[in-house]
């Protein structure tokens, strides 16, 4: 896939845009000597992208990958941790936490792109997208309590909304990995694909969702989000205020009219 455009933050991660793929955009984790241990550094570089592409009308699906062959990421950066004295831990925190929430707070949908290891807060990236579409050689877990911690990068929230509190506990009390097979059974990952086919099947379904209207796309993500935990009635309350955001829209009037006159739309995205 040709690489159209690239924008480096700081020294470890890069936003790419493909040919043919004008909508779409790739979030890499490109710090390769650390298997992705997110540091200090990286962390402020993964929020400051996230702060750009949310601000960036044109995108309407995010894709986050990462450049390493045999990890998406593992994690926290320990070895920049162990230096740590307990006043510079406490200061770090909200940089940590700013990388996590900046993906999770992405408007438009988000794919993971997960190959080999994806631990503790590698995993909880990945928990933050929207879709996982991981390749059989993903190894997933949040194994904090190992190592005298708790997952902090929305790990104790983000895994049981996706398989339930008791699956959730067992992980995160045991604290074991979990290879791609009985990942996709526990609904850790969304789906599964061939080895070496994870960045090229999430930037394909990345696409997909692409060709559909960017105020629908925002709209539909928003009232996921906010009704989740809800009861019923609450969170079709928050349906309905999505639905009257978009009613009224450019888009909705261009997907109209393209339907009825048998085309493709060209959304105006507004």
């Amino acid at each position: 896939m040709t690489v159209t455009s690239e924008q480096r933050y700081g020294e470890f991660v890069v936003v790419r845009r493909h040919a043919g793929q004008d909508h779409v955009a790739e979030l890499v984790l490109d710090r390769p000597k650390a298997m992705n241990a997110v540091s200090t550094d990286m962390a402020r570089s993964i929020a400051a992208a996230c702060d750009a592409l949310g601000a960036d009308r044109d995108v309407r699906a995010t894709v986050l990958t990462s450049s390493h062959e045999r990890a998406f990421c593992v994690g926290a950066d320990l070895k920049e941790r162990n230096s740590f004295t307990d006043a510079e831990l406490v200061r770090q925190r909200p940089t940590a936490r700013a990388a996590y929430t900046g993906v999770l707070e992405l408007p438009m949908p988000v794919i993971a792109a997960v190959h080999g290891f994806a631990l503790g807060g590698g995993f909880e990236l990945a928990l933050a997208c929207d879709v996982i579409v991981a390749d059989t050689t993903a190894v997933v877990g949040l194994p904090e309590v190992s190592v005298g911690v708790i997952p902090g990068g929305g790990g104790t929230q983000l895994l049981p909304r996706r398989v339930g509190a008791a699956r959730a506990a067992e992980l995160v009390f045991s604290a074991r990995r979990v290879e791609a097979v009985e990942a996709r059974g526990l609904g850790l990952v969304d789906e599964l694909v061939e080895a070496g086919r994870d960045r090229e099947e999430a930037l394909a379904l990345g696409g997909r969702i692409a060709a559909n209207s960017p105020v629908g796309l925002r709209a539909a993500k928003r009232a996921l989000r906010l009704g989740q935990g809800l009861d019923l009635r609450a969170g079709l309350e928050v349906e309905d205020a999505a639905w009257r955001s978009v009613a009224f829209s450019g888009d909705r009037a261009e997907g109209v009219a393209a339907f009825n006159e048998k085309r493709r739309p060209e959304w105006p995205g507004e």
